[in-house]
């Protein structure tokens, strides 16, 4: 396994471009966090996974590195997207703003604390905007100091849902917004994973009533639990971020299945199993007349993206997402 000492110090970066139709060019983002500009590989850092969806057009690439590398890991695939990807150009049903529509920085370690997660995410917005000129950064999580506030408050504020952003409003670092660059969110909490359940259906309203219910801010939803409805492939997919939430494991339990835990200094967390997320759009979507096709984890759990990171380090794996038998794309 990787060394203990680098173990406790890791961060994972569940980078999101928009992109996913050239897979070439989804590729060449990831391996510029892999390797600086002379090919020499970076000490530290892995890519666990490159999810793609086509009808998102949109990409999640799983960066995980030390603490103290992740900061030039993430700025370099940044930089690599803004130089391949134009806004002006677009085309997805998924709402996104910019070329680098998402930077979320997750403590994966003991030692690494989510205010330290904070800081290299701060360093990272103002990085990408000296590094790549004209880009435009809002900040969410613990990266907005003092405020916090999360990031689907953050997403309303900065107009995410249109689309496309409004060129008038002010970020929170850079110039106002280019069309080809768009807003890039930047930010740090507790790991968030992404789950999608995909109902059998071509009714979107079905599954916003769906989304709706699920969702925490719904009486009777699920903690932590943040979704939405899109068209996807034929049918409809009801797409949660699944934020992790303050509490040991017996806080949010079911009958016969405990929330999977972890520890960030010395408190516990825990998140909503994808089954039981499965499980309750079924229920709901029964109700609508309405069966379920499968579900898609966008990435990792919280101990699965440790684990994978500690075998892929330990073995000088930067390129990990090719050796999996069961990529996630």
């Amino acid at each position: 396994m990787a060394s203990s000492s680098l173990s406790r110090r890791l961060v994972a970066c569940l980078l999101n471009i928009s992109e996913a139709r050239r897979k070439d060019v989804v590729e060449t983002v990831a391996k510029a966090a892999l390797y600086n500009t002379e090919g020499v590989q970076r000490e530290a850092t892995t890519v666990l996974n490159i999810f793609n969806d086509h009808d998102y057009n949109r990409s999640v690439i799983t960066i995980v590195s030390s603490i103290d590398s992740i900061r030039e890991a993430v700025l370099s695939a940044c930089e690599k997207a803004c130089g391949l990807i134009d806004m002006c150009a677009h085309k997805g049903v998924h709402p996104c703003m910019g070329a680098v529509d998402l930077i979320p920085i997750y403590p994966l370690g003991e030692e690494v604390r989510v205010q330290d997660c904070a800081e290299q995410a701060q360093a990272v917005a103002r990085g990408l905007a000296t590094r790549v000129q004209g880009t435009t950064v809002f900040l969410f999580g613990w990266a907005d100091s003092p405020l916090h506030r999360g990031l689907a408050q953050r997403r309303k504020e900065m107009g995410w849902f249109k689309k496309m952003p409004d060129l008038r409003i002010q970020p929170d670092i850079g110039p106002q917004p280019q069309k080809r660059f768009g807003v890039t969110g930047v930010g740090a909490s507790p790991y968030v994973m992404n789950c999608n359940v995909t109902i059998d259906t071509q009714d979107v309203v079905v599954g916003r009533r769906i989304a709706t219910a699920i969702r925490e801010s719904t009486p009777g939803g699920l903690p932590g639990v943040q979704a939405m409805a899109f068209p996807h492939e034929g049918d409809v997919e009801i797409a949660c971020n699944v934020e992790s939430v303050k509490s040991g494991p017996s806080g949010h339990v079911t009958a016969d299945e405990p929330w999977p835990s972890f520890s960030i200094e010395g408190r516990q967390y825990c998140h909503a199993p994808a089954s039981l997320i499965t499980r309750r759009v079924a229920e709901l979507a029964r109700k609508q007349g309405v069966g379920i096709k499968g579900t898609a984890l966008v990435g990792f759990t919280p101990h699965e993206c440790r684990g994978l990171a500690e075998l892929a380090l330990s073995q000088g794996v930067a390129e990990f997402w090719k050796e999996q038998h069961r990529i996630r794309m």
